[in-house]
């Protein structure tokens, strides 16, 4: 059978028109190309009365080409008939108007304009007393709105309520529109928020497709308590699946999504998300929930995700920040999935802060632990961790005197585990001095560490108390020199930018030390040039050392960076430290030896608009190995099609090599129709870790999805990844239909929740957030 193994359905079905579809507000996420404009224009009408004061007061102004009275009571007016008050405007043929009985009757070719809709009728009855109008043989377009439609007949009561007889609604702008509503009754609000009709088919090409009683759509952007578009699926994972969102709208600043979601092969779980706003507070709980998985055969226990986030400040200085997660198992990510997570990631946010900022000063408090998923060494939690920073100008050289202090209390995750308290200060003097040509950077300071370290195992080199003192001296400086460049019958402005650092921190045994917040950190071009070569400060690395580096750019007249190469290691001067030679953070580590570092260089080079080539590389010129590297090739056609190409490479991760090859694309082929595709494949491995591809057709108020995914599933516990038969890789194939204009805007869809699939994600060009 075909797709047998698993298949994935996905459906937004056009039972999304049984409910009443609300838009909420949704995260703006910016890593997919830009999405080409679909060219929907909305009619736009001209005031009719342009030419006719405005009417400010409960009179009413008419003009005509001609104009009659009858016994000083109904006036006839023919030819043009524009009439005017202080809520709407009526054109008509012909127009009589009862003085007394304040009634309005036209005929004749009618436009009648309100603050949100314009009409087109055929005869006009108003009136001013029971504030109400009716037409007949009606067609109606909802201002700055693509809804519009048809009606026998169609009253505005005082209210502005909006009421349409043997009528039709849609979003398509087309004579014949792709799908539409036929009722027997169609209301709109006055506020043009929302819909209802009664005995409505919902029809497509003018084919009726079903049949419903009553249902309500939005036609704003504004929240609205109801049903959300419900979504089936039906996969080998969780078998044939239905989720309903339903979202209360219950007040201002709050509201909820509670959605039942139904899994033939799990059971029903409960996901629920409450937001809220006030003042300067803002945050959101997220929970889900399932009783009893029946695909599990080990337990019964249930399994839930809770999610906790919230961002405040509380005046100009003070800030709040908290994102804590907690989670039932470690393969929940994998086997049900979430919207909080990746089915990849590999630990869960549990952070809280309190921070205040000064003018010279600054204060944190924080608390943080990390649940890690699978298989892993124990991590330590930080209760609490607290920071304070101090900054005071000197009147020479733009000096300034720095203080860092900071306490934290480490508490271990499993009883065996060592505990610390770890006190630190750093202070001391830095000297800024920055020119157009020229800059340098000098610093002197000294750090002071003290360790309170418990539970410690008999044998252990660690020592219940340390104290390490070590003075830090940093010089830091480069020119910048550049020269005008004529090539290939073009200008240029090419630079060279030479950069030279000393760094001394002189060697100390730090072995009694435990490792609780520390590793190491990457050494690229731009980190050859950092103070450190650790995270945290369990570790100090010894150094007397200088890094040189050279930076090359060419840039174009309009200063657009053309070519960028740059280049530098770091060379050990003296005996280089050896106390860390044996420290677990530095085995297997191949970027130091002796004498000097790795080789560490980076490329840019625009060959055009539409062609980039990027790469880094770290690489042990004494052994003749390459450390880590990466080269990646963009060719954007446009904004809105673009093919890349990247190979990453790492020697050592975890003991073993990384290398992969991955080719994503997004192409629009017309107007209509859209195509992304990815593919990453595992070198080492020779095997696909991911595949994708999705083909998107959108007109101005439909759009369908199909695509094909394939991609391995994270295997955080390999004893219950094989005890649950838990399938290696995930393929399927969804289909998405969506009716588009409800919010009352036509906006395209584009491709980016197609991007927001894949396990590795878009690297765009010169995006730091990447």
């Amino acid at each position: 059978m075909l797709f047998s193994r698993t298949l994935k359905f996905t459906l937004v079905t056009l039972l999304a028109c049984l409910s009443k579809v609300t838009q909420a507000n949704a995260d703006v996420k910016s890593q997919a190309p830009e999405t080409q404009i679909m060219i929907c224009p909305l009619p736009e009408f001209d005031d009719i009365a342009i030419d006719i004061p405005e009417v400010l007061d409960d009179n009413i102004r008419i003009s005509s080409l001609h104009a009659s009275i009858k016994q000083d009571q109904i006036a006839q007016f023919n030819g043009s008939v524009i009439l005017v008050d202080k809520s709407q405007r009526i054109l008509a043929d012909q127009l009589a108007f009862d003085r007394l009985k304040m009634q309005i009757e036209a005929v004749g070719n009618i436009h009648y304009q309100g603050k949100q809709i314009n009409i087109f009728a055929e005869t006009l009855s108003a009136s001013k007393v029971d504030r109400a109008t009716k037409m007949t043989a009606a067609s109606y377009q909802l201002h700055g709105n693509p809804g519009h439609g048809t009606a026998g007949s169609l009253s505005i009561d005082g209210d502005g309520l909006l009421s349409l007889v043997d009528s039709t609604f849609t979003t398509c702008l087309q004579e014949v529109p792709d799908w539409q509503i036929k009722a027997a009754e169609i209301n709109l609000s006055a506020s043009g928020d929302f819909g209802e009709a009664y005995h409505a088919q919902f029809r497509v090409l003018d084919v009726p497709i079903f049949y419903v009683p009553y249902f309500s759509f939005p036609i704003s952007k504004k929240r609205l308590t109801g049903f959300l578009y419900p979504q089936i699926e039906t996969s080998t994972n969780t078998g044939f699946e239905v989720t309903a969102p339903f979202y209360l709208n219950i007040a201002e600043n709050y509201d909820a999504t509670i959605t039942p979601r139904y899994m033939s092969k799990r059971g029903l779980q409960l996901q629920t998300e409450f937001r809220y706003l006030n003042d300067m507070q803002s945050g959101k709980i997220d929970l889900e929930y399932l009783d009893n998985d029946k695909a599990i055969k080990s337990n019964n226990d249930p399994r839930y995700l809770a999610r906790f986030q919230h961002v405040g400040t509380f005046s100009d200085d003070f800030r709040a920040y908290i994102d804590y997660t907690t989670i039932s198992d470690d393969n929940y990510l994998v086997d049900i999935g979430s919207k909080q997570y990746n089915s990849n990631d590999a630990y869960l946010y549990q952070t809280g802060e309190l921070a205040y900022f000064g003018e010279q000063w600054q204060a944190t408090m924080q608390v943080q632990d990390f649940e890690v998923l699978g298989d892993h060494q124990p991590s330590y939690k930080t209760l609490p961790h607290i920071e304070l920073s101090a900054q005071q100008p000197l009147n020479f050289l733009a000096g300034q005197f720095e203080l860092y202090s900071e306490v934290t209390s480490f508490q271990a995750s499993e009883k065996d585990q060592v505990e610390a308290n770890r006190y630190h200060v750093e202070a001391g003097f830095i000297f800024p001095i920055v020119r157009p040509a020229w800059f340098i950077n000098s610093e002197i300071k000294v750090m002071h560490t003290y360790y309170q370290q418990d539970n410690i195992t008999q044998g252990s080199n660690l020592d219940e108390t340390v104290e390490r003192t070590l003075p830090k001296v940093r010089l830091h400086g480069g020119i910048n020199f550049d020269r005008e460049l004529v090539a290939f019958g073009q200008s240029y402005r090419h630079t060279l930018e030479p950069q030279l650092q000393y760094l001394y921190v002189p060697e100390k045994d730090q072995s009694n030390i435990g490792l609780y917040d520390t590793t190491l950190l990457q050494d690229d071009f731009h980190g050859i040039f950092r103070d450190t070569s650790y995270s945290g400060l369990d570790r100090i690395a010894a150094a007397n050392q200088y890094t040189w580096g050279l930076t090359s750019r060419l840039l174009d007249e309009e200063n657009m960076e053309i070519i960028r190469v740059s280049i530098g290691r770091i060379q050990y001067l003296g005996d280089k430290n050896t106390d860390l030679a044996n420290d677990p953070l530095l085995i297997d580590n191949d970027s130091i030896n002796d004498n000097q570092s790795s080789v560490a260089a980076d490329l840019f080079y625009r060959v055009n608009h539409q062609w980039q080539v990027s790469g880094d590389i770290q690489y042990n010129t004494i052994e003749d190995f390459t450390n880590k590297g990466q080269v990646k090739v963009d060719y954007q056609i446009d904004k809105y099609n673009l093919v890349q190409l990247n190979h990453r490479y790492t020697r050592n991760v975890s003991g073993d090599s990384l290398e992969q090859v991955s080719l994503l694309t997004s192409f629009a082929i017309n107007k209509n129709w859209a195509f992304v595709g990815r593919l990453t494949q595992d070198l080492q491995q020779n095997r696909s870790l991911e595949s994708y591809a999705g083909f998107q057709y959108e007109s101005c108020c439909w759009a369908v999805r199909i695509a094909y995914h394939r991609h391995i599933n994270s295997n955080l516990d390999p004893a219950s990844f094989a005890e649950e038969s838990r399938e290696e890789f995930d393929t399927g194939i969804s289909i998405k239909f969506i009716i588009k204009g409800l919010d009352g805007k036509q906006s395209a869809i584009g491709t980016q929740e197609m991007f927001d699939k894949s396990i590795f994600g878009y690297k765009r060009p010169y995006h730091l957030q990447n």
